[in-house]
């Protein structure tokens, strides 16, 4: 061995070192050299025979034998002696075709060839490490089993591929990683393995050797949940943030849980904010720094499994946040990975992120697109996952967002869209419907976009493709409703636009009405406390507003918490106010009318096509009266594909409307839903029996029907069949 592959093997910047350690021939027969610091001594055991290697200083080892097939080697440190194979006598555990599918960036299933893998290979147990790292020196593994020190592990650079490859005998799943990176400049650090499967529990940042033996009880589910589109689907969504939603329960006790109580409220879907492992739980998850391991703060990635299928077996499909925007600047993590911008761009225009102190991904860079489409994939198939609400859309789509002046780089073309992170979503989305039959995405994105929920293939007037994802967050009309209900009622006739603007594009996409955690956060107050009045009417605005949101056009979501009208602002530290709810609290009825209303809306609304299969279809809504500002009053029908309709007749004046006159077509019509119902803590004004439509032109319909409309609630109607 030359001084200066020794000095760099020694110093962790050698590109290969199982060509110097292992077993190699040269003249007189097989040199072994072998790296084993702070040895005693290290001895070759060929079939049962012991050859002592000669020290070579700095705990190198090597001796020339006859031959040396299959050999293992003797160590001893401090009088202990054990046995064990050498990492340096096997050939690499990645094939040619992975290399080539990584260097291209279509390796659609990429953690099965990149970070920590147990099995077997050469008939010899044991994990292959394998790691992106193409400006690296040197890469080394650094574990527990050898007290975090990489000295003995030298890992091999693969060819151009930039990747850097490892197989240790002898260790399996539950072994704590890292990888000690030699960076360009010689310096060194330690670094969490991107693709980890699993991590320690924060704040101790080591990856973890993972391998899954659970045993999927949800076939039935996975088969047909994509027998409906979702956008011709009822899909009614509780949206929870798992460490809060119980504080104290892991992954197995919340499937205890969780399960019984979204199916008792009769919601189709969660949506569970993010749960790839994060450092701070303060970010609740969108600052992401392993983007494969389900957080370990719950348990372990099969005890995840485990909860995703208790919700399949209730039927219950599972959306999850996917936070591809950014990623935070944490030495340990993603950020200047192997001493260089990596995952992040070059250009500081590029790659910081204004709003939240992080990085954006390099979604020009193929593996850097590989790794996120990849990880989108992942989800889907390792974890039954059934849809990715992918987060802050907009921040990815355009390159001066939230930049101004000189602060922002476009594009080839001089204009603001970025190319790359547009062909990356379409990459994405294409991926996942062609992999994941069933699987849903959706979009937060809060601009006019051209497209989002588009066919990839199909260019609109903008000249870009759609971007392919199957639904939308309808950011306009949660900001725009909202705003109306925050006003008193007198005063709601000047602002009565802000209720109707969204029918002026409510098909322009795939849209979901989307009352999440952001709207009960920092300030903003819980959805009941931003409704005025007294406390009987911030509980009646908060039901009529429920009534007419699930009568809307698109697919509802709500966050925990709301479904009891928590008054408190969401806090991630203790998660809902369940207290409200229980039969020990004097104003309990009044939380748990609201619940009670909201498990009817879902069941009337799973129950009735006219809410759900035509969302997407103008022909699937008509107006009665969307322009009786004077009265507060909003009328509409739903159609269902044969032609049934519901009619929705929603009153946010705190004035009983007698004898309101409604067009509507011609029949006998009878109440299925009253916000103002007793049950749910109204005031009990309703319509009783049936009521039989009058030949009196109204609305510009040839018949209508005259009926008590109760103050501040959502009355729900539909014809009486034989």
């Amino acid at each position: 061995m030359g001084p200066d592959d020794r000095w760099r093997l020694l110093n962790g910047a050698h590109h290969d070192p199982h060509g110097l350690l292992g077993a190699h021939p040269e003249p007189g027969g097989v040199r072994v050299r072998a790296l084993r610091p702070f040895a005693r001594s290290v001895a070759v055991v060929v079939d049962g025979e012991r050859t002592e290697l000669t020290p070579e200083g700095d705990g190198l080892f090597s001796a020339v034998l006859p031959e040396a097939a299959d050999y293992r080697l003797a160590v001893t440190y401090d009088g202990a002696e054990s046995v064990v194979d050498d990492p340096y006598r096997f050939l690499p555990s990645l094939g040619e075709l992975d290399l080539h599918l990584i260097g291209e960036g279509r390796h659609e299933q990429l953690w099965k060839v990149l970070g920590s893998e147990p099995m077997t290979h050469g008939g010899v147990g044991g994990t292959r490490f394998a790691v992106w790292a193409p400006n690296a020196r040197g890469v080394r593994l650094a574990a527990d089993f050898n007290f975090w020190d990489g000295a003995a592990l030298p890992m091999r650079s693969l060819g151009s591929s930039g990747v850097w490859e490892l197989f240790v005998p002898g260790v399996g799943p539950g072994t704590a990683y890292k990888y000690e990176i030699t960076r360009p400049d010689g310096s060194r650090g330690m670094k969490a393995d991107p693709m980890a499967r699993a991590t320690e529990v924060p704040p101790a940042t080591a990856s973890i050797v993972t391998e899954s033996s659970y045993g999927w009880q949800d076939q039935e589910w996975m088969a047909h949940r994509g027998d409906i589109p979702a956008h011709r689907a009822p899909l009614s969504v509780y949206e929870l943030h798992l460490p809060s939603w119980r504080p104290g329960l892991d992954y197995r006790q919340l499937a205890d849980q969780l399960p019984a109580y979204v199916q008792e409220l009769g919601f189709t879907h969660v949506e569970l904010m993010p749960v790839a492992e994060h450092p701070f739980g303060g970010s609740w998850g969108y600052q992401v720094t392993s983007y494969y391991a389900p957080t370990s703060r719950l348990g372990s990635p099969d005890d995840f499994r485990y909860l995703v299928d208790a919700l399949h077996r209730a039927g219950i499909g599972v959306i999850m946040d996917w936070v591809p925007a950014h990623f935070p600047k944490d030495d340990w993590a993603l950020a200047r990975f192997d001493g260089e911008p990596l995952y992040e761009p070059a250009d500081p225009r590029r790659a910081e992120h204004p709003d939240w102190g992080t990085l954006e991904f390099d979604f020009g860079r193929t593996e850097v697109r590989n790794f996120l489409v990849a990880n989108a994939v992942y989800w889907c198939e390792e974890f039954h996952i059934d849809g990715l609400r992918v987060d802050a859309v907009a921040s990815m789509l355009y390159l001066d967002y939230s930049r101004e002046g000189d602060d922002w780089l476009p594009n080839v073309y001089g204009g603001r869209e970025n190319l790359d992170a547009v062909a990356f979503l379409q990459e994405m989305n294409a991926t996942v419907y062609r992999r994941c039959p069933g699987v849903v995405t959706i979009a937060e994105e809060s601009t006019a976009w051209d497209g989002v929920t588009r066919p990839t293939h199909q260019v609109g007037p903008t000249g870009f493709g759609g971007l392919g994802f199957g639904l939308k967050w309808n950011m306009g009309w949660m900001h725009d409703t909202l705003e109306y209900m925050a006003h008193e009622p007198v005063h709601r006739k000047y602002h009565h636009n802000e209720m109707t603007f969204s029918m002026v594009y409510a098909y322009s996409e795939n849209y979901v009405l989307p009352i999440s955690h952001d709207e009960v956060v920092h300030g903003k107050g819980a959805l009941v406390e931003k409704m005025p009045g007294d406390w009987w009417q911030r509980r009646a605005n908060h039901r009529a507003y429920l009534g007419y949101m699930w009568a809307h056009p698109g697919k509802q979501l709500l966050f925990m918490g709301q479904e009891f009208a928590q008054g408190a602002e969401w806090s991630h530290d203790h998660g809902p106010d369940w207290w409200l709810v229980d039969e020990t609290y004097s104003a309990a009825g009044d939380h748990r009318g609201v619940r009670d209303l909201v498990r009817d809306l879902n069941a009337v609304y799973s129950a009735t096509p006219a809410l759900w299969q035509r969302d997407t279809d103008p022909g699937g809504f008509e107006w009665i009266d969307g322009g009786a500002a004077e009265d507060n009053t909003l009328s509409f029908l739903r159609l269902d594909t044969a032609g049934q309709p519901l009619m929705c007749v929603s009153n946010f004046s705190p004035v009983v409307r007698h004898d309101y006159r409604v067009g509507c077509p011609e029949g006998v019509w009878t109440q299925v839903l009253n916000t103002d119902d007793e049950r749910y803590g109204g005031s009990g004004v309703r319509i009783d029996g049936h009521v039989k439509s009058e030949a009196t032109t109204w609305n510009g319909r040839r018949h209508s029907i005259a009926v008590t409309v109760p103050p501040l609630a959502t009355v729900w109607l539909r014809p009486v069949t034989e």
